[in-house]
């Protein structure tokens, strides 16, 4: 009976190349995965409400969406961890004295500062987003995310204003200018943790795949880490190994090499 009882996989540069495709490689390894009977999670900054087609297609009922901050075993919701509406609001206040656009993710919705944005147009179209609303001055709700869009690398300093979150830049093609929001004690990380105390796991029973700055706390909190080919120059010093690209069986060579795939 192999050591490794579960796999994490995140999404963009991880499982969705750049022209937006799933390699037939990847959609393999996993049905391999989970044929020797190993749980598989896709952990994602997005929002879970936005990736159910994408779960389907891959036969994975276990998630961990907004970086870390809600996580569904089995279809069953399993953890939720919403911002502190002060620094939900001292996000948007400092956005918006300096003409950045963002979106707010709530469990069921993604609230964007300006529909009309071509950035945010973009942002929508490269991610799939589909339950969009815009940001209204009564808004009162519990906020599990916050990705900043348009921002230039210096303008990152603006937010410094909590020790306990910093921003991690999307490693998206032509999204460089994104990033989102990630705080100390609630990441793909500490979800990953969770998980693997609920299943009644160590670390070394657990397989990551990720190439963010998002990915960095999960990584480091499994036996078998690995950074993709294309993953931020900055990530690799955090994963045990590096595989291949996105575009280049990543994950199934990955896999291969611990010999849990043919």
């Amino acid at each position: 009976m192999s050591e490794y009882k579960v796999l994490f996989l995140d999404i963009d540069g991880t499982i969705i190349t750049p022209d937006d495709s799933i390699e037939q490689s990847t959609i393999k390894a996993i049905r391999q995965i989970k044929e020797k009977g190993m749980e598989v999670f896709l952990a994602t900054g997005r929002p879970l409400h936005e990736i159910r087609e994408l779960a389907q297609e891959l036969d994975v009922n276990s998630l961990i969406g907004y970086n870390g901050a809600f996580a569904i075993y089995q279809g069953k919701d399993l953890f939720q961890e919403p911002m502190n509406k002060n620094s939900v609001e001292q996000f948007i206040d400092i956005a918006k004295k300096n003409q950045h656009e963002f979106v707010l993710y709530t469990k069921d919705q993604n609230i964007f500062s300006d529909l009309k944005a071509d950035c945010v147009k973009e942002f929508i179209e490269k991610f799939h987003l589909h339950k969009n609303h815009p940001l209204s001055s009564s808004i009162d709700l519990e906020i599990l995310g916050i990705s900043l869009i348009n921002l230039k690398p210096k303008d990152t300093e603006l937010y410094k204003f909590d020790t306990q979150i910093h921003l991690s830049q999307v490693n998206v093609e032509g999204m460089f200018h994104c990033y989102d929001v990630i705080r100390d004690r609630v990441n793909k990380g500490v979800g990953v943790h969770y998980v693997l105390k609920h299943l009644r796991l160590e670390k070394e029973n657990a397989i990551a795949f990720g190439d963010g700055m998002n990915d960095r706390e999960m990584l480091t909190n499994v036996g078998e880490g690995f950074a993709m080919g294309n993953g931020h120059p900055d990530l690799f010093q955090y994963a045990k190994h590096k595989t291949t690209a996105v575009g280049d069986s990543g994950i199934y060579n990955g896999l291969k090499k611990l010999g849990i795939v043919d």
